[in-house]
């Protein structure tokens, strides 16, 4: 539905759709968060159209999510899933599809919101013809990323250049934590606005429920004690490490330990490699009877392995934010954490949860122990961590924040002002 009321606005997410089921390949954090930041953008009244491009010819090209948010997928390429690293090639068609689109649909975006660098470079381009105003959230970072990659993708350089463009060139980019906007400035330029703004978490799905309720309702036991891994499948994720602490866990003869591991696709897509090889360590360690693999599950079902959880790990090696860990906390569930990226501000140490060197076993298996087994501080932790989470991450709390920025940006390009002057409103605490 289209409204003369409202101002139209685009958020694009080239390889992430926002109407795509969260836990398939290259279905994770950004897809979360393009589509509540869109999808609660027009509850607070704008007009919200989020572009993506289309992987499946059976998929619709136009999802409606709300009376004023949609998804609407894009030709470029063929229909089919293509690996990130190979879809630079399919932008120009991208851009051209979006220009089609507004060109038959009789639209104007004046406001873009990109997400990731493939978009970005989408955003520059549409820049070129039209007076775009460009907002930028990075979501990984190849200046991050390819410092622990033995083997670095042709597109790399490219990559690069356009990362440090977007953040040099767009009216403002968005770091969703102090860490990211650190490593931005250390690692890609010192020039360009950037905000803070966080993700956020839908704080009526994940909350404070009954653990007995849930683990019934998973047919786990009450006596077990339960380890939960909820993400992608991903070298970078940290999964081995994860899996080798439990096993130390295991040699200290501590009974009814179970993992659950959560997410990932179909063992014939790209990511499947990455859950065989933790399949086959699980297998070489003697955990396969300890350890459930549940595949991708609904975010209707998700609370309820975070809620029947005793802990939850997050082993990453870097995390500009992680919705993980927040997903988790607002359930209650205390964390343990790579001391990495966003997860050094979404986590309060002993508070919230645990931070420990990445790809550091013992210590992992160390944090996990503290956690299984010290039941009153857990407890305090427990209301701790979702007190923290409605507080500080709601997804109506960090739109709001978006949708300022996003009004004082419009509002600055019609003044023509040069000097940057916008504060961040102070947000309501229950908000």
């Amino acid at each position: 539905m289209l409204s003369l009321n409202r101002q139209a606005i685009a958020l694009i997410s080239d390889h992430a759709d926002p109407a795509a089921d969260v836990g398939r390949e290259e279905a994770g954090g950004q897809n979360v968060y393009v589509r509540h930041i869109g999808e609660t953008l027009a509850a607070l009244g704008w007009q919200v159209d989020m572009f993506t491009r289309k992987v499946c010819a059976d998929d619709q090209d136009i999802v409606q999510h709300s009376p004023y948010c949609r998804t609407i997928r894009l030709k470029a390429g063929a229909e089919a899933y293509i690996p990130r690293d190979k879809l630079f090639e399919h932008m120009p068609e991208f851009v051209s599809s979006f220009q089609s689109f507004q060109r038959t649909q009789g639209l104007n975006y004046p406001l873009v919101h990109t997400n990731y660098w493939l978009s970005a470079w989408a955003g520059m381009e549409l820049q070129k013809t039209s007076g775009i105003q460009l907002v930028h959230t990075y979501h990984s970072l190849g200046a991050v990323k390819y410092q622990s990659q033995v083997k670095i993708p042709q597109v790399a350089s490219i990559r690069l250049r356009i990362e440090r463009e977007i953040l040099e060139r767009a009216n403002c980019v968005v770091a969703t934590s102090p860490q990211e906007q650190e490593t931005l400035r250390s690692l890609v330029s010192t020039l360009g606005q950037i905000e803070i703004i966080p993700c956020g978490t839908d704080t009526d799905n994940f909350r404070l429920t009954s653990k007995t309720h849930a683990r019934a309702k998973l047919k786990l036991g009450s006596l077990e004690k339960v380890v939960l891994y909820v993400g992608r499948f991903d070298e970078r994720k940290g999964i081995e490490t994860l899996v080798r602490a439990f096993a130390l866990l295991k040699e200290q003869d501590i009974q009814n330990l179970k993992l659950i591991i959560v997410g990932g696709s179909s063992i014939d897509m790209p990511d499947g490699d990455e859950r065989k090889r933790i399949e086959n360590i699980v297998d070489e360690l003697g955990l396969t009877d300890s350890t459930i693999f549940t595949g991708r599950i609904g975010h209707d079902i998700l609370p309820l392995y975070y809620t029947a959880a005793d802990v939850c790990v997050i082993p990453s090696h870097y995390e500009p934010f992680g919705l993980v860990a927040i997903e988790a906390m607002a359930c209650g569930v205390p964390v343990v954490a790579s001391n990495v990226g966003g997860l050094k501000f979404t986590i309060i140490p002993e508070e919230t949860g645990l931070l420990v060197e990445p790809k550091d076993v013992e210590a992992f298996a160390n944090g996990i122990h503290r956690i299984l087994f010290d039941e009153l501080w857990v407890r305090k932790m427990r209301k701790q961590a979702s007190a923290n989470v409605n507080q500080r991450f709601s997804w109506t709390g960090v739109t709001i924040q978006l949708s300022e920025l996003y009004r004082h940006v419009l509002a600055r390009s019609i003044m023509h002002e040069q000097a940057w002057s916008y504060k961040m409103p102070i947000m309501n605490k229950s908000a």
